[in-house]
């Protein structure tokens, strides 16, 4: 009836096999698609089909792989392209981490993103972004284990690390990181022109480097399945879009401060604060409406309020 081919059919058939698409054949019957809910599909269709957002991942670019999904960005921004432009890659060979770091990158099972930002706000106000960002993180990760079975989904508990590490702890285990955030801004004339802000998520990566295992893992590895990538990546998007909204309302963490400090498991743990004029160790208590991490030193003097930047945060006992 359509004019095409058994061989043209086959030959596509085989395309979606290889996108990961489940598909069933029976001899002199035809295929069909089984359910691809609990398939790691990460196209632009997929992704799209999950999101309910008005302008973030609007437009969405999807790369089998990339140098950094953050340079990607900068070059769309300077071509014109709108607030809320998101690239999405599953493999990155050029992906930078804070202070210069090179982002560790597998050839499958992560996903990488970047969203084109071009905020009417004060350059002062632009790093809490980065908070938002992990905030919006943390939320998806909540609405990962909502599909998990309920015996699973309690051996997990999902955190952040303050500022923007996502991490999760299994068993009541330490904390692991599962996710990295890097925002990036441009200026012209002393005006914000473009901004960016780049995730690295371990989704189904089962293995790591024995220099970052200690303090890695996969959403993969914590739930003990294979994750959903395409959800992951419209969760985050769909959370972000509501953040952002109420955190440019506001131009602070007024409306943010609850939910953040809902998932600070650096609250009420002992750290020691890393910067490199006057390290000390303390107490976290939580986050101001600025973002920044207040910390009630061990010498009994006035709470200190540490802004993320060149400031590390580490626990005493471990990576948290």
């Amino acid at each position: 009836m359509l004019g095409v081919s058994r061989t043209a059919v086959w030959k596509n058939i085989q395309k979606l096999k290889e996108e990961g698409y489940p598909i069933e054949a029976v001899t002199n019957k035809g295929y069909r698609l089984l359910s691809v809910d609990e398939a790691d599909i990460l196209d632009r269709e997929q992704i799209a089909a999950k999101l309910t957002t008005v302008w973030a991942g609007r437009p969405l670019i999807y790369k089998e792989e990339t140098g950094s999904s953050n340079d990607d960005i900068f070059v769309l921004a300077a071509q014109g392209y709108p607030h809320g432009t998101l690239v999405v890659t599953s493999r990155q060979t050029a992906g930078k981490g804070r202070r210069g770091r090179t982002w560790i990158s597998p050839k499958e099972g992560n996903v990488y993103m970047s969203i084109l930002l071009k905020p009417d706000l004060p350059a002062e106000v632009t790093p809490m972004l980065t908070v938002v960002m992990a905030l919006s993180v943390y939320q998806a990760s909540l609405d990962m284990t909502a599909a998990q079975p309920q015996e699973s989904a309690a051996r997990c508990r999902f955190g952040i690390k303050w500022p923007n590490d996502i991490v999760v702890s299994v068993d009541d285990g330490p904390y692991r990181k599962l996710c990295g955030i890097l925002t990036e801004m441009r200026m012209e004339d002393r005006e914000i022109s473009a901004i960016t802000i780049g995730i690295g998520l371990n989704v189904n990566q089962m293995e790591f480097a024995p220099e970052i295992a200690e303090n890695a893992t996969s959403y993969g590895l914590a739930l003990g399945r294979k994750v959903n990538r395409a959800s992951l990546t419209a969760y985050t998007w769909n959370h972000f879009e509501e953040n952002y909204s109420l955190f440019t309302q506001t131009q602070d963490f007024s409306k943010l401060h609850d939910a953040y400090e809902q998932g600070l498991v650096n609250k009420g743990r002992s750290v020691h604060v890393l910067d490199p004029r006057t390290p000390f160790t303390g107490t976290a208590v939580g986050i101001n409406m600025q973002g920044e991490l207040l910390v009630q030193p061990d010498d009994g003097s006035a709470v200190r309020t540490i802004a993320s930047g060149e400031v590390s945060v580490r626990g005493v006992q471990g990576y948290v």
